[in-house]
């Protein structure tokens, strides 16, 4: 039995999940699955916000080859956002705003600074975005990329585009944006442009029917500790098809698929030798972007900021031991990081993030070497 073996074993005597998987690797090709608990090593799972790392490459790739630039105001695409109105102060009633003094770019949607985003405090925007079923949960998205884009387009900024930082809706927006950009949905876009170039042949926004027996349960947990399920398994919101346009949704993966994407980051943006991402794209985007007068504490939770930074649809560690590793979590207890040597862990279950599961990542975080 090996250290990890023993510490996923240990976390599911604790009732930390249900089941593990763990997949760590190296840019030169070798990968080793450790898994614990009810999870199977092909097990398809609801990556949530580890979807945002695809989506930035994505984007990268339309900007190396020509389609689309960091400094494009999105408006272009998304005439919805175009002469958007900001609150005076995030808390201030709806009515109280001022207009945008800039338009808002991709790079503000790749850096999560564009004025959209989860609201930590009590608010009337917070107030308004769970009425139209804009705010963000662990549940499968309500609405449709359309009718969810109208619903935010109806509601102010929180702060001028470029001059604060809130997480996640900024990658809905842009996985709307890539996907009127490449004509079609964006699951389309990323299976021809990313998915099969790198084999990840288990990738998508949902789980066609004869795969659905790969898909396990999704679990949170109440207020008593009790475990009980969010999507079932084998069937639920991600079993394909979608009821609507996915777009500005996430994904589901497999611990050798998002492997492969994290070997081609690992391996300096290469798949098999040819550059797949260009080298000054991909520093961009593992490098932290935000400026220090952004991190403030009413941004996220507390203490996100403590030696850390956010690139291109990932977070990057700024001090330490670790420097230089950068990566990002799913809210159903999915995380994945790489390091400066090229090695690369992925961990998978599929257990609403809480702290149990957040001791599982920095107990995976530290062991890694």
């Amino acid at each position: 039995m090996t250290e990890l073996t023993r510490l996923l074993d240990d976390h599911i005597a604790r009732g930390t999940a249900p089941g593990i998987i763990v997949a760590d690797g190296t840019a030169d090709g070798r990968l080793d699955i450790t898994t614990a608990g009810d999870l199977a090593d092909d097990a398809i799972v609801r990556i949530q916000s580890m979807t945002k790392a695809i989506t930035a490459v994505a984007t990268l790739r339309l900007v190396q080859n020509g389609h689309l630039n960091l400094d494009d105001p999105i408006e272009r695409w998304l005439p919805e956002l175009a002469d958007r109105r900001v609150l005076r102060t995030p808390t201030s009633p709806l009515t109280d705003t001022e207009p945008a003094n800039r338009p808002i770019t991709v790079r503000h949607l790749l850096t999560n600074t564009s004025g959209y985003g989860m609201l930590a405090m009590p608010s009337p925007l917070k107030d308004a975005m769970i009425a139209n079923r804009t705010e963000a949960s662990q549940d499968a998205v309500e609405l449709g990329a359309q009718d969810w884009l109208n619903a935010l387009a109806e509601l102010p900024l929180a702060f001028q585009p470029g001059n604060g930082w809130r997480y996640h809706h900024s990658f809905g927006l842009l996985g709307i944006l890539l996907s009127r950009l490449t004509g079609g949905p964006l699951d389309e876009h990323l299976t021809t442009d990313l998915f099969e170039p790198l084999g990840m042949v288990d990738t998508s926004s949902t789980v066609p029917p004869h795969k659905a027996d790969r898909l396990p349960a999704a679990h949170g947990r109440d207020a008593q500790g009790v475990l009980f399920e969010i999507e079932p398994r084998a069937g639920g919101f991600y079993v394909g098809p979608a009821p609507f346009d996915v777009s500005h949704a996430e994904l589901v993966s497999t611990a050798r698929d998002y492997a492969a994407f994290a070997r081609m980051l690992a391996s300096g943006g290469t798949v098999d030798g040819e550059r797949f991402v260009d080298p000054a794209l991909l520093a961009l985007l593992r490098t932290d972007q935000v400026p220090e007068a952004l991190k403030t504490p009413d941004s996220f939770f507390p203490g996100f900021w403590d030696g850390l930074g956010w690139g291109f649809g990932v977070a990057v560690v700024t001090a330490g031991e670790h420097a230089g590793r950068y990566g990002w979590s799913g809210g159903l207890g999915t995380d994945f990081f790489i390091d400066q040597d090229g090695s690369f862990r992925i961990v998978l279950t599929q257990m609403e993030m809480g702290p149990a599961v957040m001791a599982l990542f920095d107990d995976l975080q530290q062991a890694a070497r």
